[in-house]
C-alpha cells in the first residue's frame, strides 16, 4: 500500500491574520489523501512577522530538507523573506528535491534558491488560498494537476504579438524582483521566460520597476515578457489618464521581446501554478497563448506515473 503524501506549511513572512485558514486548507488537502504538517510559525506573531526571524528560517530550512514531507507550501506572502535569504542552505534544500511552492513575498525563494543553486520550484497559490472559506476551484485542480502530471499544458487568452519561443521560466511578483536585483539572489536567466505580477501598486511605479529591469539589460535577455494581474492598481491625482494600458504600450515601443499580457496569475483568486526554474515552450497567436512543460523533477514524489492531461483552459 503506498504511503499517503504530505504538505507542510509554514510561514517565512507574514503573520496569518486568520488562523482558521489553517484548519480549513488541512481539511481540503485531507480529503484529496493528504497528511497535513503545520510548523510553529503558522501560528507566531512578532512584529508583522511570523516570528522572529531565527524562527522562520530555521522551520523553512526544516521543512524544504525533510524527506517525510512531499510538499512545502507557503502559508502567505506579505514581507520577511529577504530578511533570512542568507541564513538558507539552499544546497541542502535542492538535495532534498522537495516540492516548494508559494506566491508575492515568496518570489524572493523562488529566484534565490534558483541564482544560488538552479533549484527548481512552484509559483502558485498559499496556503491561505487553499484555506479561503470560498476557494477558486479551477486553482486548485490546476495546483493539482500540475504536481500529477509528466507533462503539462494550459491555455489562456494573451493580448500581444504573436510568437512561438521556449526558455526557462522565472519571474513573480515585480517589486521582489526589483528588490533583488544586484544582488547574490538575482538569476542571470538569458533566453528565459519572465513572468511578472503586482498589486497595489500606481501605474507609474508599475512602469517605473519595469524600467529598472529593461534598463539593467534584463528584459532584453528574455525571449518572452508575460505580464499577470496588476489590479487593484492605486489611482493617483495626477495620473491625469494614465494607465497601465499606457505602461504596456510604452514597454512593447522600448523592447523587441514580445510582451503578452493576460496571463492568469497575480494576488487574484484564479492563478496558474508556474514551474519556475523549468523549461517552458510557449506560443501565442490569435489571442491565445499555451504553456506548456514537462520532465519536474521536483515533483517526481508527490505524482503518479500518468500521461498528459488534457490542456487546463483558463475560464
Amino acid at each position: 500500500m503506498a504511503r499517503s503524501r504530505a504538505v507542510g506549511f509554514v510561514a517565512p513572512s507574514g503573520y496569518l491574520p486568520d488562523p482558521q485558514a489553517i484548519d480549513r486548507a488541512a481539511r481540503r488537502f485531507a480529503a484529496r489523501g493528504w497528511r497535513v504538517q503545520a510548523g510553529d510559525t503558522c501560528f507566531e506573531r512578532h512584529q508583522r512577522f511570523a516570528g522572529t526571524d531565527e524562527l522562520r528560517a530555521a522551520e523553512l530550512q526544516r521543512f524544504c530538507t525533510d524527506r517525510s514531507l512531499d510538499l512545502v507550501l507557503s502559508a502567505r506572502g506579505g514581507y520577511g523573506l529577504t530578511r533570512i535569504l542568507d541564513r538558507l542552505d539552499f544546497e541542502a534544500i535542492r538535495a532534498a528535491r522537495r516540492a516548494i511552492c508559494g506566491y508575492s513575498d515568496f518570489t524572493a525563494f523562488n529566484l534565490a534558491y534558483l541564482a544560488r543553486v538552479g533549484g527548481a520550484s512552484l509559483h502558485g497559490p498559499s496556503m491561505t488560498d487553499f484555506g479561503a472559506e470560498e476557494p477558486d476551484a479551477w486553482t486548485l485542480d490546476n495546483f493539482f494537476a500540475v504536481l500529477d502530471s509528466r507533462e503539462y499544458e494550459t491555455q489562456f487568452d494573451a493580448d500581444g504579438p504573436a510568437c512561438e519561443v521556449a526558455g526557462t521560466l522565472w519571474g513573480g511578483n515585480l517589486a521582489l524582483v526589483c528588490a533583488l536585483l544586484g544582488t547574490p539572489y538575482f538569476p542571470r536567466v538569458r533566453g528565459g521566460v519572465l513572468f511578472l505580477e503586482d498589486v497595489n501598486e500606481p501605474a507609474y511605479k508599475i512602469e517605473r520597476m519595469l524600467l529598472q529591469l529593461a534598463q539593467a539589460g534584463v528584459l532584453q535577455r528574455q525571449r518572452a515578457l508575460l505580464l499577470g494581474s496588476f489590479d487593484p492598481i492605486t489611482p493617483m491625482p495626477n495620473d491625469d489618464g494614465f494607465s497601465f494600458d499606457d505602461v504596456v504600450r510604452g514597454l512593447r515601443a522600448r523592447l523587441t521581446v514580445p510582451v503578452l499580457t493576460g496571463l492568469p496569475f497575480g494576488h487574484v483568486r484564479r492563478k496558474l501554478t508556474l514551474p519556475v526554474g523549468s523549461r517552458v515552450r510557449l506560443r501565442a497567436h490569435q489571442g491565445r497563448a499555451t504553456l506548456s512543460w514537462d520532465g519536474l523533477d521536483f515533483v517526481r514524489s508527490t505524482r503518479s506515473q500518468r500521461t498528459a492531461p488534457p490542456p487546463m483552459r483558463a475560464p
